[in-house]
């Protein structure tokens, strides 16, 4: 009797038990069950929602603050990211962005109050790269943004100078007063902007105490007269962010139970912005896709009947017409009466029809035709235009030598070598151009260097200058020099065609620690590299017929083969100095950190601005340091340049040398090699040594570094060094060290500055 009475107290316990679940599963929220759909001025459509139950996943959860002074405010999850549109037909939401600034006092002391670095972590979104564009604002600024694409590091920026409000060209961001970076690379899920100043401001302090800078919508942005008082009064702009769902693509995503789209009335996009999916609506059905009840079918029979003699019946995604008593179906919309005389007028469109559609296929194929045909003239033109023709009689008359492998190919030749530019053939892209892994039919392997920019690099009336530079670039036989294989001018902008080097940058070794096997460099291995590397520039400078000055040295520009031997590349910033010239009108180029300070303060070019950013490199192999950096735990930004010139007792430069290599190599040549990079890194471009010295020096001192300084004599001494202690001065006895007469001249540029500050140039 006990055991059938606790039988029955248990079914009524389990009885309750299962009330109780069916009672909280019927309880349970749906999209439209109670959900607030609006906040202050913004819609939330789902599969964004407000509250548990009312969105799709975590990362659509949505704030709603009606705390706030004034309207309701919408923000993203329960973070400080303001939403002000949400919009499920293009994937996006528009948030407000933080307006970056750096504001200085008259006496050039920061005004902290007014300093603001903005960042922005987006672990689901990416911001987008069509709709937002990376702004700075000011005349004495550099900005730069950086960020990651899921593991991948990506930095960029731009510099904004002039001297004078009325130097400002309103308008435009040409670099005067206002830049802008050309684009923003796709799935950028996170960003920093830091902004600073060469002179803090005080030359210009009384018009223009701030720099500004900001990644935000492009159309929301337009440089004025207004725009310095209207970012000191501004806040913000609006940033446009990509959304998708999940982390698969609609062909991977269709064979989970999660799958958003409903097959029957919406249909699958895959993102272009991230790894997952969109939605949208079929036609003949509106509404929201992601909604549990999806896309709903429009009727097409109310309002107006769309059928000619006929009744209109809607079906699911579009409709029928039926045909009234006495007439027939000519076609879907349209019914007409029975009978020999309503027969014919059927036949009439038929032949109208045929006639029309024989004409349109006539019509296509002589349009492709001639649209071939003018494709063959297109690249005719741009040939000629781009001094094909000039090229083939230099290339016909020169004599034989290492011209003699170069060649003109195709078009369509380095399309199949690309794999008509694929993006997985990227192996390097810097601020003017991207460079690929082409492979020809042979398995020949070369790097292409193709324009970013539409615009022609060459004007018609520097045809020949530039078929002079290219012949030049051809006839260079350095084995430290990358060699330049041929060109393509049937396209709008020339294309160059490289050898390929395997074994990475310079920039790569030194700085990517741990990442690579081979990513730390012996002391011997980094001194042979400094020497091949001005060998390579000191016949740029002296042993070609017109010296060449390279203006972008950098360790990103310095590539290793499988031997480690060093070659120069990258001369798409290159000048030559015509021996019975004295001036050249460019635009200042370079690279912050590299960038010679004489040349961007005097707009003066020499073959010394090449010595400077030898010296920089020369810094980075003995220090393991960056060119310049930015020092979170002080907030300011370091060049490795000045930190150098800041040493004034060679004995304190322990500090700044790499640890690695202290207890790897002679240390007195270690402090040669210091003492040697001050030199190059003089302010005034006439105390700093040519790169022949530097390479002559260099080379004594790799010698001297395979001997013990402990067992050397001064008769030895002064044997390998050409006169003792001669290592010290900036001569060397029974050498001539000098290019031509004295190796100065100059070339003016313009002061309208556009620098791109990329360190992730590959460089190839």
């Amino acid at each position: 009797m006990g055991l059938l009475h606790g039988i029955i107290l248990l079914h009524l316990a389990l009885t309750a038990a299962a009330g109780t679940i069916n009672l909280r599963r019927t309880e349970a929220k749906t999209p439209d069950d109670g959900c607030r759909r609006r906040c202050g001025n913004v819609d939330i459509p789902y599969p964004f929602g407000i509250g548990a139950g009312c969105y799709l996943n975590s990362k659509f959860n949505i704030t709603c603050n009606d705390t706030s002074i004034g309207p309701p405010k919408t923000y993203l999850r329960k973070g400080n990211l303001q939403v002000i549109d949400i919009s499920i037909k293009d994937g996006e939401i528009k948030v407000l962005q933080l307006i970056a600034k750096d504001c200085y006092e008259k006496n050039g002391s920061q005004y902290r109050k007014d300093r603001l670095r903005t960042s922005l972590r987006l672990s689901s979104f990416t911001v987008s790269s069509t709709k937002n564009k990376f702004t700075a604002i000011g005349c004495d600024t550099y900005a730069i943004i950086r960020g990651f694409r899921g593991e991948q590091r990506y930095r960029t920026g731009c510099m904004s100078l002039c001297d004078r409000a009325t130097d400002i060209n309103y308008g435009t961001c040409s670099g005067v007063g206002c830049c802008q970076v050309m684009s923003i690379p796709p799935r950028l899920n996170n960003f920093t902007v830091i902004l600073s100043s060469y002179s803090n401001h005080t030359k210009l302090w009384d018009f223009n105490p701030c720099s500004y800078g900001i990644l935000a919508e492009e159309s929301q942005f337009k440089f004025s007269n207004t725009s310095f008082q209207e970012f000191q009064s501004k806040k913000n702009f609006p940033l446009v962010v990509d959304w998708s769902i999940g982390e698969l693509p609609c062909e991977k995503a269709r064979k989970f139970k999660n799958f958003t789209c409903h097959l029957e009335t919406s249909e699958c996009i895959n993102s272009n912005s991230s790894n997952g999916y969109l939605c949208r609506c079929l036609p003949g059905f509106i509404g929201n896709p992601y909604h549990p009840k999806g896309c709903q079918d429009i009727d097409e029979c109310k309002g107006q009947n769309p059928c000619i003699n006929g009744n209109c019946i809607n079906v699911n995604g579009t409709f029928n017409c039926s045909c009234l008593k006495g007439y027939k179906r000519v076609n879907e919309t349209t019914c007409s009466r029975n009978g020999p005389r309503r027969a014919l007028f059927l036949y009439i469109p038929l032949g109208v029809s045929i006639g029309l559609m024989s004409l349109i296929a006539i019509s296509v194929m002589l349009y492709w035709g001639v649209r071939k045909r003018k494709l063959i003239m297109l690249k005719e033109k741009f040939f000629e235009q781009n001094g094909g023709l000039m090229l083939q009689q230099r290339l016909s008359s020169t004599e034989k030598g290492p011209i003699e492998t170069t060649k003109i190919f195709t078009a369509k030749e380095l399309e199949m070598a690309t794999d008509n530019y694929h993006e997985s053939r990227i192996i390097g892209e810097g601020g003017y151009g991207i460079v690929y892994k082409g492979i020809f039919p042979n398995n020949k392997v070369v790097a292409i260097k193709k324009s970013k920019f539409g615009a022609q690099i060459v004007p018609s009336e520097q045809i020949e200058q530039f078929i002079n530079e290219v012949i030049l670039l051809m006839q260079i036989n350095h084995r430290n020099v990358v060699r330049l294989l041929g060109c393509c001018l049937e396209t709008e902008v020339p294309l160059l065609v490289y050898e390929f080097i395997t074994n990475g940058t310079l920039f790569q070794h030194i700085h990517n620690k741990g990442n690579e096997p081979c990513s730390s460099l012996s002391w011997k291995m980094r001194l042979k590299i400094a020497t091949e590397t001005a060998g390579a520039l000191a016949y740029l400078h002296c042993e070609t017929n017109t010296p060449i000055v390279h203006r972008d040295i950098k360790t990103m520009n310095i590539l290793l083969d499988e031997n480690f031997i060093a070659k120069v590349s990258d001369f798409g910033t290159s000048r030559l100095i015509p021996i019975d010239e004295d001036q050249l009108s460019t635009l200042v180029q370079g690279t912050v950190g590299y960038l010679d300070p004489e040349y961007l303060q005097t707009s003066q070019l020499t073959e010394k601005s090449d010595v400077y950013s030898f010296g920089v490199v020369l810094g980075e192999l003995l220090t393991g340091k960056k060119a310049f950096s930015f020092d979170k735990l002080n907030n300011v930004s370091q060049v490795l340049a000045m930190s150098l010139l800041s040493v004034k007792d060679n004995d304190q430069f322990n500090e700044f040398i790499d640890d690695k290599i202290l207890n790897d190599g002679n240390i007195e040549v270690i402090k040669e090699v210091v003492a040697l990079t001050k030199r190059c890194l003089r302010i005034k471009g006439e105390d700093r040594p040519t790169m022949k010295e530097v390479a002559m020096e260099l080379e004594g001192l790799r010698a001297m570094s395979k001997h013990s300084w402990t067992n050397i004599g001064d008769e030895e001494s002064e044997h390998l060094l050409g006169e003792k202690h001669s290592i010290n001065h900036n001569n060397y006895i029974g050498y001539d060290l000098e290019c031509g007469s004295s190796g100065t001249t100059a070339m003016y540029d313009s002061m309208q500055t556009q620098l791109m500050l990329n360190p992730f140039d590959d460089g190839r």
